[in-house]
């Protein structure tokens, strides 16, 4: 069974219709196969928070979710209260309208804003929806992000058109380098294709479907 994966997954749930339920559901299995996070919306922070106080397991959320056109004072009010609430990973998405209007130092401040915001105090992650930018629109992201601090990028919200693909994490791999990381999310469902997003250049694997990835056979 490939357990070992489980060093690399955000155990995710960010359906709207999502209850606190599901929300413990979802932090019990993070413990019990150790997995790196879990990934829930800004609401449940306190709640995962909780459930995992104790633990190894990072809890993420989400940031300008899922069209990254809210204004830039949002994200950061958004990011403060996650990390006020106990969140310790920031994944923000990217304002794609101003990235496509050619609008970089607009893209630039907005990432550089929330960054500031969780300076020292949680890693960001900045969600480029690939499925929606040409490949160069990509590496143009990556570059922004890159230098405006940003700890990761990441291919999809999961809420998109497409997802990860193979192609995607590797262009992404190739532009920020060895000191970036990057995050592969929307559509992994089995631990042939997380592996194979690893062996791509990800360090870390965004998906619903943890337990399936690391029971298989």
């Amino acid at each position: 069974m490939p357990q070992h994966l489980a060093k690399y997954i955000d155990h995710t749930l960010l359906k709207p219709e999502s209850t606190e339920k599901d929300i413990l559901r979802l932090c019990l299995e993070a413990k019990k196969y150790r997995f790196k996070a879990v990934c829930v919306n800004p609401y449940y922070v306190p709640t995962a928070a909780k459930a995992l106080e104790g633990t190894d397991v990072q809890v993420a959320t989400v940031v300008g979710f899922p069209l990254g056109s809210t204004s830039t004072f949002a994200k950061v009010c958004e990011t403060k209260e996650a990390i006020l609430n106990g969140a310790t990973e920031i994944d923000m998405v990217l304002n794609i309208g101003a990235l496509k209007s050619k609008k970089e130092l607009d893209v630039y401040h907005d990432i550089k804003s929330v960054v500031k915001a969780a300076s020292g105090k949680a890693l960001v992650k900045v969600i480029l929806e690939t499925g929606l930018l040409t490949d160069e629109e990509k590496q143009l992201a990556c570059r922004i992000a890159k230098e405006a601090g940003a700890d990761f990028v990441k291919t999809s919200t999961g809420f998109g058109p497409g997802g990860a693909t193979v192609e995607d994490v590797r262009l992404l791999r190739e532009t920020v380098g060895e000191t970036m990381g990057v995050k592969a999310s929307g559509g992994i469902r089995d631990a042939k294709t997380a592996l194979a997003m690893i062996e791509a250049g990800a360090n870390r694997i965004g998906t619903s479907a943890g337990v399936n990835i690391v029971t298989s056979e």
